[in-house]
């Protein structure tokens, strides 16, 4: 049985399709593409039907993702078919956890950063464990930094969130 990730930021056209973007692109490295599905979606439906951000498809291009996307809402009734639920900030994890059906499904409801590890090379601390801030921060009304920022943010706690997922799929791989 697959395991089933969704990542959810508000319009779902930056910062959630690069999540779904980058992850996907983790799980198939590791060799889990038949074990984990990777979706995303919006907290509200203002850009329905549209692509990403066309900055989110520069920054995602550049760094070698794929870019396919098209955005939509994120529905209750999504809760029964998910195991994790990732949130890209604490307004979305609100709205998540208050829009789940019931309690196990709002215990499904994290936050994306909250799987950041240290880096190898700088030996940074995560925010969670340094007590910061574990938004990623909505890069729309900026430029194009904003959004190299984000995927940094995406690709710092990728691996932790793919360590999970992988003791999720533990003795499924062949």
């Amino acid at each position: 049985m697959a395991c089933r990730v969704c990542f959810v930021c508000t319009g779902n056209i930056c910062r959630s399709p690069m999540a779904e973007s980058v992850f996907r692109a983790h799980v198939q490295e590791a060799g889990f593409g038949g074990l984990v599905e990777v979706d995303s979606a919006g907290t509200d439906g203002w850009h329905e039907g549209d692509g990403a951000d066309p900055r989110t498809v520069t920054v995602l291009r550049n760094h070698g993702y794929d870019s396919a996307h098209t955005a939509r809402r994120f529905q209750a009734s999504w809760f029964s078919r998910l195991d994790l639920v990732i949130a890209l900030d604490a307004s979305h994890l609100k709205a998540l956890r208050h829009l789940a059906p019931t309690a196990q499904d709002a215990d499904k409801v994290r936050l994306l950063r909250s799987y950041a590890r240290p880096s190898p090379s700088t030996r940074a601390v995560p925010a969670d464990a340094a007590g910061g801030d574990l938004d990623v921060p909505d890069p729309y009304y900026g430029g194009i930094d904003g959004f190299e920022e984000c995927l940094e943010m995406v690709e710092a706690a990728s691996e932790g969130l793919l360590a999970a997922v992988r003791e999720s799929v533990k003795g499924q791989v062949a």
